[in-house]
This record gives C-alpha cells, sequence and structure tokens, in this order.
C-alpha cells in the first residue's frame, strides 16, 4: 500500500496519516483542536505533538474552548509543569488566548468551521502532487487565513501554521497521487 512518505513507519505517524490526515473536519471542537496542536508543533516535528496528543485532550478540556478560555494564570502554571505537553510558555498562553479569540468569532460569526472553511469555498482542495517537493508550505488561502485570523487575536497562526491545519483537517488534500488516501485511488470509501 503506497504512503505518503512524510508518514515514515512510524505506528502513530501511519495510524494518523491512515485514519486523520486530509480527512475533511467541521466540527468546531475538533477544529479548535487542530489550530492548538499546529500552534505547539511549531518548531518541532509532528510526531512529537502526536505523542502528546492525549495529554493535550485531558489537560485542555477535551478542547472545549469555553472550558479554556476560562483558565487563569494558576491553569497556565498548572499547565506548563506537566511533561505531558510542550511547555513553552508562549505556545500555552497562546492556546487560551486563542480559546477567547475562538469564542468571540463564534458569536461574530456563528460558527469556527463555516468561517474557516470560506478560506477554501468550503470544499476541499484536492492537490495532484507527484512528490513531496511540490508541496507548498503555504498558499494564497493560508495567508489570507492567516491575516485575518491574525486580525482577530489569533496567535501562532501564521501561514505555513495555517497551511498544516488546512492539510490536516482536510481543508486541502494534498496526498500525492501515488497514496491510497488520494482521491483518485479512494473509490473504496476509505477515509
Amino acid at each position: 500500500m503506497n504512503r505518503c512518505p512524510w508518514a515514515g513507519d512510524d505506528p502513530p505517524m501511519v495510524r494518523y496519516h491512515d485514519e486523520e490526515w486530509g480527512t475533511p473536519q467541521r466540527d468546531d471542537r475538533v477544529l479548535f483542536e487542530f489550530l492548538i496542536l499546529e500552534g505547539a508543533q511549531a518548531g518541532l516535528s509532528w510526531s512529537t505533538v502526536l505523542r502528546k496528543r492525549e495529554t493535550y485532550r485531558r489537560l485542555f478540556a477535551g478542547f472545549d474552548a469555553a472550558e479554556v478560555a476560562r483558565f487563569t494564570d494558576p491553569d497556565a502554571a498548572r499547565l506548563l509543569a506537566d511533561p505531558g505537553i510542550i511547555r513553552n510558555r508562549l505556545k500555552v498562553r497562546g492556546a487560551i488566548r486563542n480559546a477567547r479569540a475562538v469564542l468571540k468569532l463564534v458569536d461574530e460569526t456563528g460558527s469556527l468551521s463555516g468561517f474557516l472553511w470560506d478560506f477554501v469555498g468550503g470544499e476541499p482542495v484536492v492537490n495532484t502532487w507527484r512528490t513531496m517537493a511540490e508541496v507548498p508550505a503555504q498558499t494564497d488561502a493560508s495567508r489570507a487565513m492567516s491575516r485575518e485570523l491574525l486580525r482577530r487575536n489569533f496567535t501562532f497562526v501564521g501561514p505555513t501554521i495555517c497551511y498544516a491545519f488546512m492539510q490536516a483537517t482536510g481543508m486541502v488534500n494534498d496526498h500525492l497521487v501515488d497514496c491510497f488516501r488520494h482521491p483518485l485511488n479512494n473509490r473504496a470509501g476509505a477515509p
């Protein structure tokens, strides 16, 4: 079975590639989770974040933005003391700030999902890359998303992070064309 080469042979990475990456996500909680995790990844490998994901879920109230938005300075200190997450003060405080920004955005626009999916016209962009070298680090859509999120007081949402977020949540399908997960190879209904 052909996979995108970045999945390697590490079981959690293979599982993430096979079951999750590039699958369209429209649930606000899942989208908030990926915003936090992609921001946490900045400067690190995704496998590092993936191994800490369950602890993130536990410590960040199952990625309930309303709960995280209520976190206080003592909560941030508690998070920073836990070795099960990436203990970067700016990233932890950024996650709390982003939760507050999500609540405001949802209040103004109705949903995080609708707001974010508008950057790709509401439907996944399906690319036909043949090699990893062809896959861009950012696009016009990710730059536009970044600008708007930054304007709305989000942090750790640069255009490269936004593009990784778009790939992870299926707004963009960047599985290589010879990968079994690419839509051209996915006529049997796999995720």
